[in-house]
């Protein structure tokens, strides 16, 4: 799915940035700050209200923006697989978003992040949203990292769901469960209620910071998948009513808040130096929620689409010294470019399975003339290959898709209805017309072609729909004796 060019680029480009990053006495530290549900518009170095994000503005000066930076997939589960072991999802078998209910999460056989970086003697945690199974062989300990305090899954699978506050909670916990709150491998708490949700934002900060303190004399990574901006919202008293924009508003400033006593304690560490932070989303904005909803424009659609609205996200790396601050990357890249890259950046060993993502180090650090190491890059939502992006052009194939139709969303936390819309086969120009309104694939017939040639070479690899691809990988499947206690 390469070109023998891309191929020869993408080696020069390894071979340029090896020369640049091994001069580093220490290895650097790694911090992947991953939010739920934040839009491409949701924060100042993107368009939003600049006063809500100091941390976010500041590190968009020391640093550099991706405003072409993709997720796999636009929900949950799917992207955060993705995120972890720079593989698209689909050929990891998990689609979606994982639930109380589900049997299957990530395989023993995959290499995450946390792996990778322990393969180097770093020290390893993740504080936050999980959802890559919630039985003990699929959580944080047995798949890479040292400490874990978080969710299982989102924070809306509680039987406080918007959809089920009509029924008594008998019933309610037929639907959904209680919601767990788990450090290492076990419950601290097991009905999560609304005073608890209000602290996740805190917690998750704390535990960073005590993580950055005690293994400041050691190389770490540092993965904090955030719970908020997902819906229900809650946030701390320290940051209620203080943003003027609603309770979205708030808990903005307070994931905002977070990043930077991430930074403050790198920097009281002495560690500003020797650490890349990466700051980006899961998804697209849930636009059903409207006013607990955030932003994706000028983009279309939002979560749970493939159109640039919900996977397009905000994202800012930091490296004082190796990344130029102040700088934009217009080139595209996505997140299963990540684990690859970091790999370069420590000198661990990649897995032997196939990888998806390319290491993208050149486009962090400006390298002259570096492009994207990828011809394109592939669009599945569930099973299905929806789109192809290459170059500035992405070919939307035949799919349905949820769309409010121009409808406002809901307020105070109950979503709007969807409608169903179907999309014909569409080509875009993204240089000139992100907002993916006209179809110029009358005018392009060669495009379409070739990136319909594409799709098929992908659809043979990672299938689509009841296709199996050659190159798909099982899913992790509950073994006997292992269920979470909740379940």
């Amino acid at each position: 799915m390469e070109t023998v060019l891309h191929r020869f680029a993408f080696i020069c480009g390894v071979i340029i940035a090896g020369l640049s990053v091994t001069a580093a006495e220490k290895p650097p530290n790694i911090v992947v700050i991953f939010i739920d549900d934040m839009g491409y518009a949701d924060i100042g170095p993107f368009g939003g209200k600049p006063e809500l994000t100091p941390s976010l503005n500041r590190m968009a000066d020391e640093g550099r923006r991706f405003s072409n930076f993709y997720v796999s997939q636009a929900v949950c589960s799917a992207s955060r697989a993705s995120l972890l072991t720079g593989c698209y999802n689909v050929r990891l078998g998990i689609l979606g978003a994982l639930g109380p209910n589900s049997n299957i999460g990530i395989n023993a056989n995959e290499m995450t992040l946390g792996e990778l970086c322990q393969q180097k003697n770093y020290a390893t945690a993740c504080f936050g949203k999980w959802h890559l199974g919630h039985h003990r062989q699929f959580l944080p300990l047995q798949n890479g990292f040292d400490e874990y305090f978080g969710l299982p899954y989102s924070n809306d699978m509680w039987p406080f769901h918007p959809e089920s506050k009509h029924l008594s909670m008998e019933e309610r916990l037929k639907r959904w469960p209680h919601l767990r709150l788990i450090q290492g491998n076990e419950t601290v708490v097991a009905e999560v209620t609304d005073k608890e949700q209000e602290q996740l934002t805190t917690q998750y900060t704390e535990h960073a910071v005590s993580f950055i303190d005690r293994n400041a004399d050691r190389p770490f990574f540092l993965y904090v998948p955030h719970s908020m901006v997902h819906v229900p919202l809650y946030v701390s008293d320290k940051f209620r009513g203080r943003s003027g924009e609603g309770l979205f508003g708030d808990v903005v400033m307070e994931v905002d808040w977070s990043v930077g006593q991430i930074m403050d304690a790198l920097s009281r560490n002495g560690l500003d130096e020797n650490t890349l932070v990466i700051f980006t989303s899961d998804n697209g904005p849930w636009l059903s929620y409207g006013d607990h909803a955030g932003s994706a424009l000028p983009f279309r659609e939002g979560k749970g689409t493939m159109f640039e609205g919900g996977c397009r996200v905000p994202c800012l790396m930091r490296w004082p010294g190796r990344i130029p601050a102040a700088t934009t990357c217009d080139e595209p890249a996505m997140t299963i470019d990540i684990l690859p890259t970091v790999a370069e950046l420590i000198g661990a060993t990649l897995p032997e399975h196939t990888l998806d993502g390319r290491s993208i180090w050149p486009l962090m650090a400006a390298a002259e003339g570096a492009v994207s190491p990828h011809e394109a890059y592939y669009f599945y939502y569930g099973s299905q290959l929806q789109a192809v992006r290459s170059g500035p052009w992405k070919l939307h194939l035949d799919h349905d898709y949820r769309t409010l139709n121009g409808r406002p969303g809901g307020r105070d936390g109950i979503p709007a209805k969807y409608s169903t819309a179907l999309l014909k086969q569409s080509l875009f120009n993204l240089d000139v017309d992100p907002e993916e309104a006209h179809d110029m694939a009358a005018e392009n017939p060669d495009v379409v072609a070739r990136l319909v040639g594409l799709a098929e070479s992908a659809r043979r690899e990672l299938g689509d729909e009841n296709l199996v691809g050659s190159g798909v990988r099982p899913a992790g499947i509950v073994a006997p004796g292992n269920k979470s206690p909740q379940r």
